[in-house]
């Protein structure tokens, strides 16, 4: 047995009043919080799992053909180092900032910085994306133009702004109930439609060869990328050093059955057709109940996409507050409203900042894929700095040091694949480095 290490220094104590909800202790281990372990693993599997399980079966299969089953197995494997390590950050050094304040203790400011911009406005990018894939279940099971699926896309945000504008407590109840009806639709779709399936349509398994498998892992980072989302909520946890583990270990199991099932039902029930559109999960339900299951879909797929954004949503409003307080963002973000202490500045910006990126994405034509690949780069990104602040920050040698360990050079193998996808985390470093030049210059006599 190993001889026990000090701890890490606490994270640098925020420059305004704390939140409601978050720890008065430096080292952020006081039980204060209101996310209990049901709550929080609702949070967590409907981050991770979320809207992936709308588009990334049909994508993946495009891309691998069978061997998209091979792909999501490999990147949960992944997962586990990587929502060990998280979830060891979150549970010691609860924050607002969640990954970025974890790297400026142990990296430095602008490292931070970079981390922030990564997420706020890189995964940010993913707001659309998530509102339009919802829109497009919606519209494709009611029969109307595929031109209001913007439309039916700003509709589907307004619930999940309004649960964020209310508070952590509120949030987290709407997502625990959103979660459950997730997990159903999964389980019905896949129970009815899988007798449908054959075993002619795995092979060639590897029709695309191994550089499909690498294509397929890429897009399943957006699958699987979401444990950082915790970080940014971690101060809402009762008891974080118990609670947060567990709920990652939950959040592990539901989503890795989950994601499986549903790759194995959509290659041997749709084949290689199952990569022709971008609603996989309709095709499959249409598959076991004609009548009523892309009724049911389309419905569950609106309620699901609201859970995944207010989600996300959460996070986005506590970093950019974070960002704020630490002077990486104007300083009036930092401002928190009401009893709860609600970012509601930040969140009103995340908001604007998602509905110019809608615009983007409306202008060239709905094309989700390099939004997607975006997404993901800048997800990478921040793993990529999240595991080295936790090699740092954690105790060495303790299980979370071990699995940032194993983390770190599995980020790296996913900075490889992301390839020429990193020219949008590397401009948004650029103007990180940019900001500490200007207020060195400023700071300077």
């Amino acid at each position: 047995m190993n001889s026990p290490t000090p701890l890490a220094p606490a994270l640098p104590a925020p420059t305004s009043a704390p939140a409601a909800g978050a720890s008065s202790d430096p080292g952020g281990h006081a039980p204060s919080g209101t996310l209990g372990l049901a709550r929080g693993s609702a949070l967590y599997v409907a981050s991770v799992l979320g809207t992936g399980v709308l588009a990334l079966p049909g994508l993946a299969t495009r891309v691998a053909g069978p061997a998209s089953v091979l792909a999501v197995a490999l990147v949960l494997v992944a997962s586990v180092p990587l929502a060990g390590t998280f979830a060891a950050l979150a549970a010691r050094h609860p924050d607002r900032g969640g990954v970025a304040s974890a790297v400026r203790a142990a990296l430095g400011p602008t490292a931070a910085r970079a981390t922030g911009y990564w997420f706020y406005l890189g995964v940010c990018v993913g707001v659309p994306v998530v509102a339009v894939l919802g829109a497009e279940y919606v519209v494709t099971v009611v029969g109307a133009d595929r031109g209001v699926v913007p439309v039916v896309a700003v509709a589907l945000v307004v619930v999940p702004a309004v649960a964020v504008g209310l508070g952590i407590r509120v949030a987290g109840a709407v997502q625990l109930g959103l979660t459950s009806l997730l997990l159903t639709a999964v389980v019905v779709v896949v129970a009815v439609a899988a007798p449908a399936a054959s075993a002619e349509r795995f092979t060639p398994f590897l029709s695309e060869g191994w550089s499909g498998v690498g294509s397929a892992v890429s897009l399943f980072v957006w699958a699987f990328a979401g444990w950082e989302v915790g970080t940014h909520v971690s101060a809402d946890f009762r008891d974080p050093r118990r609670t947060i583990p567990a709920a990652t270990g939950v959040a592990l199991v539901v989503v890795g059955v989950a994601y499986l099932a549903l790759q194995e039902t959509t290659v041997g029930v749709l084949g290689a057709g199952a990569g022709s559109g971008t609603v996989a999960l309709l095709d499959l339900a249409r598959t076991g109940a004609p009548a009523a299951g892309p009724v049911v879909v389309g419905v569950v797929a609106a309620i699901v996409t609201s859970g995944v954004l207010t989600a996300y949503l959460a996070a986005f409003a506590n970093l950019g507050q974070a960002l704020a307080r630490d002077g990486d963002l104007p300083r009036p973000l930092a401002a928190l409203s009401g009893r709860t202490g609600v970012p509601r500045r930040a969140l009103a910006v995340t908001l604007v900042l998602s509905a110019a990126y809608l615009a983007v994405l409306v202008a060239t034509g709905l094309d989700l894929e390099p939004f997607v690949r975006v997404h993901t780069s800048c997800m990478v990104a921040v793993y990529a700095l999240g595991m080295l602040a936790a090699l740092r920050l954690l105790p060495r040698r303790t299980v979370g040091w071990w699995l940032a360990a194993v983390a770190t050079v599995l980020t790296g193998v996913l900075l490889v694949l992301a390839g020429a996808s990193l020219v949008a985390p590397a401009l948004l470093a650029v103007g990180a480095v940019a900001v500490t030049l200007v207020r060195r210059r400023h700071a300077t006599p």
